[in-house]
């Protein structure tokens, strides 16, 4: 993945800082460049008098390194701690020696006449609930100023975006290096406000030996893999999708997913059910042919045509038996596949007997919900989302995407992207069967699962963004279009 939008945990983060200092960089001349992003920031906002509380750690450091720069500047500057001045170490009891003007002792009192607040008391590595800052956290909230965070808003873990307490809520956060996952997991994301990276000085190329598996979701990610048309090529070159529709009384679900497939560029399309379900089919759809399956026995027929190459089943498949049969026919055939919705929750009493047959062309697509249903607990045993999700790959040997407004894709080495572009209006009815459907069509053309699941999830995305109010789901597939040919020109220049 692109190291540039590489996602750094608090330990992968630590590791950067120990490597740059093995190589030579003192912590102090880290803690100097991190300080001066801060007091930039800060300066940015105006001529208001600016008030940094620092902690006992690093992270109060760099806020030492703020008020600092900023007091040189001509501003007016108060600094304030939390616990004893003598008692700081290291770099940060450096950085404290610089400043040469009282340092008042944190409280909800300090916040009082601040313009601009420099949240410095703790950083990215907090683990437990804060103890006695509860005032003055909620003080920092309340007060009438611009709220700075330094690294990432106290109260909150920089790398799972669990808020451990009471928590500030930053107006901006200015961070180092790299961004962690923290930010754009939520809760915690919705505690940083706008994020600004900050170069301090470490080689990028650290970032080889470090090797994060964390990224944020984007075509830099995925473009490369991305499939285009070629100029001789044909529609079973672009793969044929087979959609599993539900019965007669449940056929939109599958319809706007096959009608997504077609969109991002599946060259054939077919969706598959009983007679009864084809015939409202037929009235609805014109470029997608149609297959009766009633049953596990029928599905098998037709997946005997190895040019169906890619395969979703789950979208108001229905909770019953007969979905675990097809699901079963569909994973026996070791096509690409998605597996979606009421996949889950026919599984739900036995969802180990699901992965025995799940394999590494497979992509699953489920909500929180869903998810809980086929991995039982790991939710609350991996304390966040991204871990839930790689233990979920792992435990399924598979790739999932654990849908919700910051969408994980993770693979099963542990691999994973955060989407953070879905705009709330894809909170909508059949909005995830049109994410499937573009997982499918992708994957029919032939890009790895990994790929193809970021990918979509961008494209869901922009496409909603596109539209705006107002939404539904059959608005999305038309969408697409405009979508790719964003895509094209990032990665030909033009699309002429």
């Amino acid at each position: 993945m692109n190291s540039d939008f590489a996602l750094l945990t608090t330990d992968e983060m630590a590791e950067c800082d120990r490597l740059a200092i093995k190589r030579g960089t003192p912590g102090i001349d880290l803690m100097e460049a991190a300080g001066r992003g801060v007091a930039e920031s800060a300066a940015a906002i105006g001529e208001v008098p600016v008030h940094v509380l620092c902690g006992p750690g690093n992270n109060g450091g760099d806020g030492f390194v703020a008020a600092r720069i900023l007091k040189e500047a001509g501003r007016d500057v108060r600094v304030f701690l939390l616990g004893d001045l003598k008692a700081l170490k290291g770099d940060a009891a450096i950085a404290a020696s610089t400043w040469k003007d009282p340092v008042r002792a944190v409280s909800p009192h300090a916040v009082q006449g601040a313009g601009v607040i420099i949240d410095a008391l703790f950083g990215a590595g907090l683990s437990r609930p804060i103890d006695g800052t509860a005032e003055t956290i909620a003080a920092i909230n309340e007060a009438d100023a611009h709220v700075i965070a330094v690294d990432v808003p106290s109260g909150m873990d920089g790398t799972s975006g669990a808020v451990l307490g009471p928590t500030v809520e930053a107006d901006e956060t200015v961070t180092f290096f790299r961004a962690k996952p923290g930010h754009f997991l939520y809760p915690g994301r919705k505690y940083c406000g706008p994020i600004t990276v900050i170069d301090i000085g470490i080689p990028t190329d650290i970032l080889d030996i470090v090797r994060p598996r964390t990224a944020l979701n984007g075509p830099v990610v995925w473009l490369d893999h991305f499939p285009w048309p070629e100029e001789e090529g044909h529609k079973y070159g672009r793969g044929h999708a087979l959609i599993i529709s539900g019965d007669e009384l449940h056929t939109s679900a599958s319809r706007l997913a096959a009608q997504a497939a077609l969109r991002v560029g599946a060259g054939l399309v077919t969706l598959a059910g009983t007679r009864d379900a084809l015939r409202i089919h037929g009235a609805q759809v014109t470029d997608v042919m149609l297959e009766e399956a009633a049953d596990a026995g029928a599905l098998a027929e037709l997946l005997k045509d190895e040019r169906k190459n890619a395969v979703l089943i789950g979208p108001a498949a229905g909770i019953s038996t007969q979905t675990r049969s097809k699901t079963r026919t569909v994973l026996d055939a070791r096509r690409a596949t998605v597996l979606d919705a009421d996949v889950f929750s026919a599984y739900a009493d036995a969802p180990t007997e699901l992965f025995k047959f799940t394999h590494d062309g497979c992509v699953l697509t489920p909500h929180e919900g869903e998810f809980e249903r086929v991995f039982p607990g790991i939710l609350g045993q991996e304390g966040s989302r991204l871990g839930a999700a790689r233990a979920g790959a792992a435990t399924s040997r598979s790739v999932v995407l654990l849908k919700g407004p910051d969408t994980i894709v993770a693979a099963r080495d542990g691999h994973a992207v955060i989407n953070i572009n879905a705009p709330p209006t894809l909170a909508t009815a059949g909005s995830g069967d049109v994410l499937s459907g573009i997982i499918t069509g992708l994957l029919a053309q032939g890009m790895p699962p990994f790929y193809a699941a970021a990918a979509s999830a961008w494209i869901h995305g922009e496409a909603a963004n596109l539209f705006g109010l107002g939404l539904v789901a059959s608005d999305l597939p038309d969408l697409v279009p405009e979508v790719l040919e964003s895509i094209f020109e990032l990665a030909f220049g033009t699309s002429d």
